[in-house]
């Protein structure tokens, strides 16, 4: 028996199930090196403002296995008690309802990259 304001939800956390990143497109076409920066930046300055420590360590390693192992990454999100409001994880909230922001470029790869060629001149 529930309440008249319960739902079940298949995660059992009350949040969305994770779903695979829709494909989305940078405001300019981004390198791999470019990419990791903005993420090593961003993960480097976002437990600063608000929430706690150990669920924005839960988010990196979920985000990091998102688009090999979704599975994974949602059981990190259960794990950890996170409350996935979009099921791209860019929106979250941790047990005591503090919000978690994430940025696309964190969540997934944009359609816009531009593909390395160095590789390609190294036997010149």
């Amino acid at each position: 028996m529930g309440c008249v304001g319960s739902s079940s939800r298949s995660n059992g956390q009350g949040g969305r199930r994770l779903r695979k990143p829709k494909p989305w497109n940078h405001t300019e076409p981004l390198t791999n090196e470019q990419l990791e920066q903005m993420r090593e930046e961003f993960w480097d300055t976002a437990p600063y403002y608000n929430g706690k420590q150990e669920i924005w360590e839960a988010l990196r390693a979920a985000t990091e296995h998102l688009e090999e192992n979704i599975e994974f990454a949602q059981t990190i999100i259960d794990s950890a008690g996170i409350i996935v409001q979009s099921s791209d994880m860019t929106i979250c909230y941790d047990e005591r309802g503090a919000k978690y922001e994430l940025p696309k470029y964190v969540v997934s790869v944009p359609s816009n990259m531009i593909q390395n060629v160095d590789n390609e001149q190294s036997d010149a």
